[in-house]
């Protein structure tokens, strides 16, 4: 294989990419983080979210949130930075950049139509067990960071509101632009779900339009381009990247090294999880294939798992969002995790 037709291969892997993702999945993505950082009390999501809130309340509410997001590891991170940024603490971010690819309830339905049940219920339960551990650990492992954090911002949490009713109405109309297009249309052509996603972001626009002032919108557009800026070129150089691995990773090999039942296959599985890039539910057929060519069932939640939760964009735009110190805690635990999970189910099912 010449270094040619490595090069296409990035350029058709970004292609696929710009043609079936931006347009439906990051632009309602980046407006709604830009939403969430303009119209969401600060305030209020430091009392619930915060570093210092409690996270025997706080972890199961961005794990039970995050179920209904039907984002990959890319478009979640608009939505998990937004968060962060409007002043929730690193766990409950990292709870959510984890759950809403790795387990969303599309994702799910999908599992276990293809999978079957089993598989569905195992991938839920060890998506909650990772997203509890990886936050405690991100929560632990930035303790310092997070109360400085927490003390910068010198405002009272207890009076104030969430959103108000028609910047929340503002917000469901984005979340139903991100997901309806996959919700809707499960098969069919794209351009199917493109109708749709112009219906949704038709209703957006006319609902600013009517509930907002120039400013106001003038401002949730910055802070939406600002995550543009921010994320958008590491994502597209990541895709590129994956394109040029998928072109020169042996089928044989993978078909060899991921039958069996062990941790180095469940560690295998994990890392071409963490370093492909899956789009959410494409990972269901994938596996399907592989586990009828003798993938074993415990590196096949394992991938089922890192497949949509990690890719190596995923981690250039997590570096860039929340730094490098932060992925290279973030990114080792959730491998780690996913070796171990792997393994544990590969004895159990």
């Amino acid at each position: 294989m010449t270094i040619f037709d490595l090069f296409l291969a990035g350029l058709n892997a970004l292609k696929e990419y710009i043609l079936l993702h931006v347009l439906t999945c990051l632009i309602p993505a980046f407006l709604l983080a830009g939403a969430m950082v303009t119209f969401i009390s600060k305030e209020a999501i430091i009392g619930r979210l915060g570093p210092s809130a409690s996270k025997l309340k706080s972890f199961p509410v961005a794990a039970g949130g995050s179920f209904f997001v039907a984002a990959c590891s890319c478009t979640v991170i608009p939505v998990a930075s937004g968060i962060y940024h409007a002043g929730a603490g690193i766990g409950v971010a990292s709870i959510i950049l984890w759950v809403a690819p790795a387990a969303n309830i599309l994702a799910l339905v999908y599992t276990g139509s293809i999978i079957g049940p089993e598989m569905a219920a195992a991938r839920i339960i060890a998506a909650l067990s990772m997203a509890f551990i990886v936050g405690g650990v991100m929560t632990l492992a930035f303790k310092k960071e997070e109360s400085i954090r927490n003390k910068n911002f010198k405002i009272q949490v207890e009076k104030k509101g969430l959103i108000s009713k028609k910047d929340a109405g503002l917000l469901i109309l984005l979340v139903v632009a991100l997901l309806a297009p996959n919700y809707l249309v499960l098969e069919g052509p794209y351009l199917y779900k493109v109708y749709i996603w112009g219906v949704a972001m038709a209703a957006v626009a006319v609902y600013a339009w009517l509930t907002k002032e120039g400013e106001e919108i003038k401002r949730w557009l910055g802070e939406s381009l600002w995550f543009v800026k921010i994320i958008f070129p590491l994502l597209l150089l990541g895709v590129f990247l994956v394109g040029i691995i998928g072109a020169v990773l042996p089928e044989e090999w993978i078909k060899i090294w991921l039958g069996g039942q062990g941790i180095m296959q469940s560690f295998i599985a994990t890392l071409i999880g963490a370093i492909a890039y899956f789009a959410t539910m494409t990972e269901a057929p994938f596996v399907h294939t592989l586990m009828g060519l003798g993938m074993g069932k415990g590196p096949a939640l394992a991938l089922l798992l890192t497949g949509p939760g990690l890719s190596l964009p995923n981690w250039l735009a997590i570096a860039r969002t929340f730094g490098v110190k932060k992925t290279l805690v973030y990114v080792p635990t959730i491998v780690a995790m996913g070796t171990l999970v792997g393994w544990v189910a590969g004895l159990v099912l």
